[in-house]
């Protein structure tokens, strides 16, 4: 296998996330690869019920995607200060783990960079789960950063 050609990282806006933006840019400005940054978010319905839902799982940071937008506009701003020319932002509504697999199946990546905390706030879930899901269902390498 030679250099990778898309390297894929989750980012929700955290600075763990984004210590896996850094890696991910690293290793595409090395390989000359398109960096492609995921992020996804609930839909916003009301404040109040958004507030609700970050009190009961704060593993999902983004809530509507202006606010996802923002996030995918600074991991853009950090990862072309590590060199990455070619990156490509998307913001995915739904479950962080189900659409960054999609997204990664879909584009081809053959790399995923996923933090230990990050995308989930629950390392052992993380763990367990979006390396597990993303290597059995998208047949792509995955690299584990220690942001933590």
């Amino acid at each position: 296998m030679g250099a990778y050609q898309t390297v894929a990282v989750g980012t929700d806006g955290s600075e763990s996330s984004y210590r896996a933006v850094d890696r991910a840019a690293t290793i595409a400005a090395d390989s000359k690869a398109t960096l492609l940054i995921i992020c996804a978010y609930k839909p916003a319905k009301s404040t109040g019920e958004a507030e609700q839902a970050l009190g009961e799982d704060a593993a999902f940071h983004v809530v509507g995607s202006t606010p996802a937008e923002e996030t995918l506009r600074d991991a853009r701003e950090r990862a072309a200060t590590k060199g990455s020319l070619e990156i490509e932002t998307v913001a995915v509504e739904g479950d962080p783990i189900e659409r960054v697999i999609e997204t990664v199946s879909a584009r081809k990546a053959d790399l995923v960079v996923v933090g230990n905390r990050g995308l989930n706030s629950l390392a052992g879930r993380l763990l367990g789960s979006v390396p597990q899901g993303i290597s059995r269902r998208a047949g792509s390498d995955v690299l584990i950063v220690h942001t933590t």
